[in-house]
């Protein structure tokens, strides 16, 4: 059974995502188009490169999420060390230990840059622009800056998803027809969950996003003065669900993981934490597809279905 997939981003919440992928593996799903932000693109582009939500699960559960924050020469400056690092590099951490950690696992299966994923899977990471004030769409926005899509590499592209503003360096992207640097961070910032990504009429099978919720009491940021309050509104934008929105307009493709007690940028997560994390997405995939049907999802969503004989896996999909 074809499928598209759409991840959310969260940090190292991810793993909930990874859960409730497992189970929609289980019920029979392969997927034709995977995309993601932020944590969500590092699993949509493993997916792409032929992991399975089991081997996402062992990879997760044994590596070391504090390995990526390497520390640097900054680090030993007493005092105003890492105000200086944020200063001079605008992010308190390199992207360079996950970027590493991303290729190893690509290189794994045979994958460097987006023409060697595998035909007939595409691979969306979403990233934003903040020197351009653009959303960007990879590898196809690629263009528009000068670059050949299907030479980007993958690891590159996915970091660029992934760096949050001011904890890691933003990505520089240079912008030949102007000869200008942009600043490339956290899809999150423009678009943390682009669940609409593969929508288009009478789809032939249908798009699942798969989501984080939040659990037990509201989450209340103390302000104190204008840092603070810059912390705060960075972790709203980022950390915040707009959960009445996937209830009413999407609730019929979404998987909603509910996370409790952790922060996007909790690296010391232990392997307890991040079963339970895991074991909630499984929970809440396994309730989804308990009332799951492709009828009413095309209903829900004023779809009709394409009848078609053959599907051949360059068609294509659509949710």
């Amino acid at each position: 059974m074809w499928a598209d997939a759409v991840f959310e981003g969260g940090g190292v919440k991810g793993i909930g995502l990874v859960g409730a992928l497992s189970v929609a593996e289980s019920k029979g799903y392969k997927w034709k188009k995977v995309a993601g932000t932020s944590a969500g693109s590092i699993i949509a582009a493993l997916l792409a490169a032929g992991y399975t939500g089991k081997e996402l699960y062992e990879i997760l559960m044994e590596q070391e999420f504090l390995q990526f924050l390497a520390p640097s020469w900054y680090d030993y400056i007493p005092v105003v060390g890492p105000a200086l690092r944020l200063w001079l590099k605008k992010g308190l951490y390199p992207t360079t230990e996950l970027e590493k950690w991303v290729s190893t696992l690509l290189k794994a299966k045979g994958i460097q840059t987006f023409k060697d994923l595998p035909e007939g899977v595409e691979l969306h990471v979403i990233a934003s622009d903040i020197s351009r004030s653009q959303l960007l769409v990879l590898p196809q926005d690629l263009k528009q800056y000068g670059y050949d899509p299907d030479s980007f590499p993958v690891a590159k592209a996915v970091c660029m998803s992934c760096s949050i503003p001011f904890f890691f360096e933003p990505v520089k992207l240079m912008h030949y027809p102007t000869r200008k640097t942009s600043y490339v961070v956290d899809g999150g910032v423009l678009s943390n969950f682009p669940v609409w990504l593969f929508d288009q009429d009478n789809p032939r099978w249908p798009t699942f996003g798969f989501s984080l919720c939040a659990e037990g009491e509201e989450q209340i940021h103390q302000i104190d003065g204008p840092l603070s309050m810059f912390r705060s509104l960075l972790y709203t934008m980022l950390d915040a669900r707009d959960n009445r929105y996937v209830q009413q307009h999407e609730e019929i493709r979404t998987i909603q993981v509910p996370i409790s007690g952790v922060k996007m940028t909790d690296f010391s997560l232990s392997k307890e934490k991040k079963e339970e994390l895991f074991m909630s997405g499984v929970k809440a995939a396994e309730f989804f597809f308990n009332k799951w049907s492709f009828d009413q999802y095309l209903s829900a969503r004023g779809k009709s279905k394409q009848i078609t004989y053959k599907i051949n896996p360059s068609d294509q999909a659509g949710g």
